[in-house]
This record gives structure tokens, C-alpha cells and sequence, in this order.
């Protein structure tokens, strides 16, 4: 890397293949430049003081630095109310930025300047029809180039498309290698995948590891990963990616996972809301306000991806424009929640449109690049680092992203089919059966836990802490009150809210002794 830096200057970022969060001071010029990969696998927060940047690959080392002093920043911590994470350059701390994906920081003379080295061709490229044949090639490379490691390795296995199309093409390239498979388990039927994952790694002849997940594991769980990495994350599915990768650490030092596949190839049910949302908004008014008022009043429920839950939040948002109704499905605790609780958090400001982009485009757009970077894969680097295993997703490969770029949207979302062309290519190494299944996704059966096992777990982090954002007590109880006698399922925003009181405890009380140190350049 430092040849090709000497060679080509600040533009050798774009020559780098993989994932990487990266510094390099140039004594010549006391040039500092900082750098994350194109999808955002890899974190990177610093903090500019003077002459001085400090910078590490967690929020925790950096606040770990008895020498300096750092503060909650009140509107971050809102928008992570709003969405469950931190988009860049936001962090949780006022003092310090995160870079974001596929950005480069120059910091020279006291000034900083950055931009991003390269987006995502969604409309800016062809869209043609796809050939089977030529992603086969792609898909092959991708997996093959994550995959070739000296060390044991194995892969995460849910039994959904993406993770399972993974483990297939991984074991069609090496047989011999022996890739070992992970997977969780819940008690609670509905949220149970790893049925789907016998059968997936029966098929491939894969030995089968399941990791066990209760609802007494969460609140250590949870306090630990606060603490590992200095910042809160709402999605409840952290601890169960922590568990696993615990558990595979033992036997493996790199897992493959199936990460970005919704994202590039359009696999997300709110995609289809595009679709849906304009049929639905060509019916008369009020048979529009008779369904909504019939759907508001369906009884709550604690299946996983409830036919209730998904129903309120389609006809909640359905009436916006294409994004912010996708932002509103999609959020952590949606508008009128926050209402509720005092707060009022305004959308993320827009990226810029690109004029060929068609509705579906924008809403992958965002995906990947905000949802995803920031978002999931956080959650799954940050539970991977904990125990030092390192997550690959050769769906994050850029060849595979430069693909997915060219689909039309018909190949990825038509009529009410989500990911159209990735499902006729899984078919070459997948059954029908675990191909077509529909989607699950990685989620813990919260809403229940929280009126039993962990409810007073969470009254207690529904406290006076959340008075540093104007969250009452009362009002953040209330939601827990409401949701114990089903008026309601708040159970992500308890769970939200929940976080960031471990966190905002943290913080006030600073990291445990012997957090690793950030770098500094100055």
C-alpha cells in the first residue's frame, strides 16, 4: 500500500480491492488522509483537536484517551432514536465524526477536506438484460477471492437465500476445504430457522453448529457489546450475531456471510410497497380510510414478521413519497412515537438525486449505502471483532456490485417477487424449496420477551437517563404499560431506547480499564 500511494497520490484508494478502514500520514507534506471501503464493512471515528487528529476503528478506544474529555451529542442520539444508528459523519460523541463509506478525509494545514471516491453505478450505468452465465463468472470470483484463506474457515447459515447461495458456490469451488456452518436457534417456533439450515447444510454436507439464544442472554449480552465498542446499535439481532461468532471463533478465524444480498439485488418486502402503494392509493378515499381503520384496529402479534405488524406500518406511511414512506417503514421508532415522547426528528437530508434513477433505485440506493453500511454491517462487525473473527460478504465484492448495477428494476423487484434474477440463478445450486421460501431475516422474538423474561430488565433502562435527549421516564414507560397489556407492539422502540440508556450508563461512567488506544497524527 505505501508504494501505491507514492505512485498514484490520494487516488490509490480507488485501486484497493477488499475491505479496509485506513490511515496514511504523509511526513513530506503532514498530510494526514483517512479512508473506509466502498460498502462501509470496516468503521473508522476520529477527532481533531488543534494540530491533532486521534483516530481508531472504534468509538470505544477513542474514548478511552484519559486526556481528553468527550460529550453525548443530544441530536445524534435523537436521529438513532429516529433510525437505530448513526449515518456519517454523525457519531454518538459531539467531539468526534465517523467517516463514511467509500469516503477519503485529507486533513493538511489544519484544514480538512473529503470526498467520496466512489458510489454505486445504480443509474448512472446501462441497465441490460442480465445473463445468468456472466454472474455465475462474478459470483464465482467474489467467493472465491473472500474464501481463499490459509486459515480455518467456515460460514454463517440461516437457511435464507443469500447466506445459503454462499455456502453453495463456496463448497462447489473447494469441496476439500471443509467449510463448517453456523446457525442459531430460537425456543420460539416462528423466529426458528434453523430447520432451513439442517436442510441447507445436509445438502452440501456441511457439519452444522447451532448456537442457542434466550432472553436471559440480552441484557449481559448487550451491556458487553456496548462496552466492547462505544456506541449503541438498536437492532436487536447484535446479540445473537455476537453469540454466534463467539461460538465460531473457536473453530474458525474467517466466516463468510450472506450481507448486501436484499440490498444489491432487491430482496427487502418494503420494496415491494412501491408497487403495492400505487395500487393501493388509486382506491377511492374512503375505502381507503375503512381499510386503514380495520387494519389500525387488528390484534397484536408476537409472530415473527406478523401479517398485523407489516399491514400498520404499510398503511401508516403509505400516503408519502417514495423515500420518506420508505424511511417511516423501516425506522426504529416511527414519527408518531417520537411525538409521543417529546422528540421530533427531521429526515436525512437528501444525497442528491439522480434523475434516472427509477423509485426502486432510490430506495437500494439508500439502502446501501445508509441502511447497510451503517446499519448492518455494523452489527456484524462489531459482533465479529468482539472475538476476533473476521465476517466476508462476497455479495459486497465490487464485481458483484458493479453487476447487480446493471439489473433493470423488473429483474430485481416484479410484481410480487423480490429479488427476480439472484432467485432463477440460485436455482443452479439450491432446491427450489429453500430458493422460493419467504423471506424471515434475522430477528429475536422481542415483543414477547419484554412482557416476560426482560420486562423488568427494561423498565429498568426506561429510567431518568433519557432525559438527556427530553425522553421522559413516564413517557418511555408508558410505552412499556402499553405494549405489556398488547395495546400496541413497541417493542423496537423499548428495545431502541433501552440501548441507549446501556450506553448513555457507559459513557457517563467512561470505558473499563485496559480499552485499547486510538492512533494520533498531528
Amino acid at each position: 500500500m505505501p508504494g501505491l500511494y507514492l505512485e498514484l497520490g490520494a487516488d490509490f484508494v480507488d485501486e484497493i480491492v477488499g475491505v479496509f478502514a485506513l490511515a496514511v500520514w504523509d511526513p513530506r507534506s503532514r498530510r494526514l488522509l483517512l479512508a473506509r471501503d466502498r460498502a462501509g464493512e470496516r468503521p473508522l471515528f476520529y477527532r481533531e483537536a488543534g494540530d491533532e487528529v486521534t483516530f481508531a476503528s472504534e468509538l470505544s478506544a477513542l474514548a478511552a484517551d484519559r486526556s481528553t474529555r468527550l460529550t453525548p451529542d443530544r441530536g445524534a442520539l435523537r436521529a438513532y432514536a429516529r433510525w437505530g444508528s448513526f449515518a456519517a459523519p454523525m457519531a454518538a460523541f459531539e467531539e468526534v465524526r465517523k467517516v463514511g463509506p467509500a469516503e477519503l478525509m485529507v486533513r493538511e494545514c489544519r484544514t480538512t477536506r473529503s470526498n467520496r471516491y466512489w458510489s454505486w453505478g445504480l443509474g448512472r450505468v446501462p441497465q441490460v438484460a442480465p445473463s445468468l452465465e456472466a454472474f455465475d463468472q462474478t459470483f464465482r470470483a467474489a467467493v472465491q477471492r473472500q474464501a481463499d484463506v490459509d486459515v480455518p474457515h467456515g460460514v454463517f447459515l440461516s437457511g435464507g437465500l443469500d447466506s445459503s447461495l454462499v455456502a453453495a458456490v463456496a463448497t462447489d469451488l473447494r469441496p476439500e476445504r471443509g467449510l463448517r456452518a453456523f446457525s442459531l436457534r430460537f425456543d420460539e417456533a416462528s423466529y426458528d430457522e434453523s430447520t432451513w439450515a439442517d436442510r441447507v447444510a445436509d445438502r452440501l454436507g456441511l457439519p452444522l453448529t447451532k448456537v442457542s439464544v434466550t432472553a436471559e442472554d440480552f441484557p449481559t449480552e448487550i451491556a458487553r457489546l456496548v462496552e466492547c465498542v462505544g456506541e449503541p446499535l438498536a437492532d436487536p439481532a447484535w446479540v445473537p450475531t455476537a453469540m454466534l461468532a463467539r461460538r465460531a471463533a473457536q473453530d474458525i478465524t474467517v466466516a463468510l456471510v450472506g450481507e448486501g444480498g436484499d440490498e444489491l439485488f432487491g430482496g427487502y418486502p418494503t420494496y415491494l410497497g412501491v408497487g403495492l402503494a400505487r395500487h393501493y392509493l388509486r382506491l377511492p378515499r374512503s375505502v381507503r380510510a375503512a381499510l386503514r381503520d380495520v387494519i389500525e384496529r387488528w390484534p397484536v402479534s408476537d409472530r415473527k414478521v406478523a401479517l398485523s405488524f407489516l399491514l400498520k406500518r404499510f398503511v401508516s406511511g403509505v400516503e408519502l413519497p417514495g423515500l420518506a414512506r420508505h424511511l417511516l417503514w423501516t425506522s426504529a421508532i416511527p414519527p408518531e412515537t417520537l411525538a409521543r415522547l417529546g422528540l421530533d426528528v427531521a429526515l436525512p437530508e437528501s444525497q442528491g438525486e439522480v434523475p434516472s434513477l427509477s423509485p426502486l433505485d432510490v430506495l437500494q440506493r439508500h439502502d446501501l449505502e445508509v441502511s447497510l453500511a451503517e446499519g448492518l454491517l455494523t452489527k456484524a462487525d462489531r459482533a465479529g471483532m468482539q472475538s476476533a473473527l473476521e465476517l466476508r460478504a462476497p455479495f459486497l465484492d465490487r464485481g458483484v456490485l458493479d453487476f447487480a448495477a446493471t439489473l433493470p428494476p423488473e429483474e430485481r423487484v416484479t410484481g410480487l417477487t423480490t429479488k427476480a434474477f439472484l432467485k432463477r440463478y440460485a436455482q443452479r445450486y439450491l432446491p427450489r424449496a429453500v430458493v422460493h421460501r419467504r423471506k424471515r431475516g434475522l430477528s429475536v422474538p422481542m415483543a414477547s420477551w419484554l412482557r416476560g423474561p426482560l420486562h423488568d430488565w427494561a423498565l429498568d433502562h426506561l429510567g431518568p437517563e433519557l432525559e438527556v435527549i427530553g425522553i421522559t421516564s413516564r413517557s418511555a414507560r408508558g410505552l412499556l404499560e402499553e405494549h405489556c397489556r398488547r395495546a400496541a407492539d413497541h417493542a423496537r422502540a423499548i428495545w431502541t431506547l433501552a440501548v441507549l440508556t446501556e450506553w448513555l450508563r457507559w459513557a457517563a461512567h467512561g470505558p473499563a480499564a485496559g480499552s485499547s488506544t486510538p492512533a494520533r497524527s498531528g
